[in-house]
């Protein structure tokens, strides 16, 4: 009499040793990104003032304390046509995520169009059911999920991408408008200051006070004074229609082209740390959703170089409509069932070597993604730099026009007193207009500088709730894992 116990421990033995197989079967984990960050922002500004204004990344441009500037960023950001685009990709990738478990779900097949021998003596209707079931092992399912957080992940960076630039952009094309309307101004200025300085030398020269060459200069100066309020004036317009576009309509706002103050960037502190480029800035989050698809598309390459196992099933059911002109109703019915194996054999090396060539893709990912927060790191330090050469330069340009402001009011005094002539006046007049030029100029730079700055961080508002939700949901997925 044989003993039972090896007959239980057969079954228990083979489900042992298929754990097992399967448990080194799983997917890879995937590669240590090791980005190269700085401790701290080199050059980031120091200031004495006791309390700085502090920007966050979602709400930078209010440091300009510029309502109309606030209220174009919120109508660009509801109406701006490329953010509407990115958006709707989002979610197109969005609703493909949801079903990327369907690859592995059970397929049923429906068919009527069975082969018949072509010597049958006999007619057929033949219905066909089949059933196949394909098990994920491998590693294929964990492979298949990375491949599509990798895409949902690198759609929602290319919609904060969007974010990003068309801040930066309304920002930019608004102080780039009221910066050159402010030109306009202290141009005309000085052209008329030219025409009445060339109508008091007209004046002298008739007098025999002055020779005619002055006159001739004067001329010169006040063509080149007119010629000069071209380029402001083209500014004018070119933003003006470029911030349309970007708020998404055909014509730019009346409004706008009624003049208004130039935004000024008070003092402020830059409290973020280098790693915050890591959580803000797209391209780096692209970058990093580009190692999460290498990583996913080399996991189910190396899946496929060992074979697909499933469960499938069959079931065919006849009835013969026609046996030597006779109607037939009887009918016959079969069905399978068992595991299905497909193994590949004389294309094994090229999957093995579309596996091996993954892994490089990885790698390469890999890389991409600590250049790209190299990038990322150098165009912040060099926006840092830029904003502090242009804030010297702005307070440079501040004292040289509030010492000439003093020059004309104590020539204006002087003339008063009989012991200034009113040409003196004129030429102190376009000194002061040239001087105010330079501070307006001076004073975009440093507002341009800071917007480039914000940008090279990434800074942006943050996609809607609704739009973000299941990003969020992928996020606190792929941290289980």
């Amino acid at each position: 009499m044989h003993d039972p116990a090896p007959r239980h421990a057969l079954p228990a033995l083979l489900a042992a040793l298929v754990l097992t197989a399967l448990a080194g079967c799983t997917a890879a984990p995937l590669p240590a990104l090791k980005p190269s960050l700085p401790q701290a922002w080199r050059n980031a500004p120091a200031t004495n003032v006791p309390n700085p204004a502090q920007p966050d990344l979602t709400n930078w441009w209010q440091a300009f304390n510029d309502p109309e500037l606030d209220a174009l960023v919120k109508r660009a950001l509801d109406n701006n046509l490329d953010v509407k685009a990115a958006t709707e990709r989002l979610i197109a990738v969005r609703t493909l995520y949801r079903h990327t478990n369907d690859k592995f779900l059970p397929s049923l097949t429906l068919d009527t169009n069975q082969v018949i021998q072509p010597d049958a003596s006999a007619s057929y209707f033949i219905v066909g059911l089949d059933a196949l079931w394909e098990m994920p092992l491998f590693g294929a399912l964990k492979s298949t999920h990375r491949l599509a957080a990798g895409n949902l992940d690198a759609a929602r960076a290319d919609l904060q991408s969007a974010y990003v630039t068309l801040v930066a952009e309304v920002a930019r094309c608004w102080i780039a408008l009221r910066s050159a309307q402010q030109q306009v101004i202290a141009l005309t200025a000085v052209r008329d200051a030219n025409r009445a300085k060339l109508h008091l030398l007209e004046v002298r020269e008739g007098l025999k006070l002055v020779s005619p060459t002055d006159v001739s200069l004067a001329k010169a100066e006040l063509a080149r004074s007119d010629m000069a309020l071209a380029d402001p004036q083209r500014a004018v317009n070119a933003n003006a229609q470029q911030l349309a576009v970007l708020l998404g309509q055909s014509e730019p706002d009346p409004a706008w082209l009624e003049g208004g103050t130039q935004p000024q960037l008070g003092d402020w502190q830059m409290t973020h740390a280098p790693a915050d480029l890591l959580r803000t800035r797209p391209d780096i989050a692209a970058a990093e959703a580009q190692v999460l698809r290498a990583a996913g598309e080399a996991g189910i390459a190396r899946a496929d170089v060992y074979p697909h196992i499933g469960l499938g099933a069959s079931a065919d059911w006849s009835v013969n409509l026609l046996s030597h002109h006779t109607f037939i109703r009887s009918g016959d019915g079969i069905f399978s069932a068992g595991p299905v194996i497909n193994m590949p054999l004389f294309d094994w090396g090229m999957r093995l070597a579309k596996a091996h060539a993954q892994k490089h893709e990885l790698l390469a990912a890999v890389y991409a993604y600590r250049q790209a927060v190299l990038q990322g790191v150098a165009e912040t330090e060099t926006a840092m730099g830029d904003l502090q050469q242009t804030q010297q330069r702005e307070d440079l340009a501040e004292q040289a026009a509030q010492a000439l402001n003093d020059n004309i009011s104590a020539l204006d005094k002087r003339r008063s007193l009989g012991l200034a002539s009113t040409l003196e006046l004129q030429d102190a007049t376009i000194a002061q207009q040239n001087a105010q030029l330079a501070l307006v100029s001076a004073r975009a730079e440093r507002d341009l500088a800071y917007i480039s700055l914000y940008k090279a961080l990434g800074g942006a508002p943050l996609p809607p709730p609704d739009v973000a939700a299941d990003y969020h949901k992928l996020g606190d997925k792929q941290g289980s894992k």
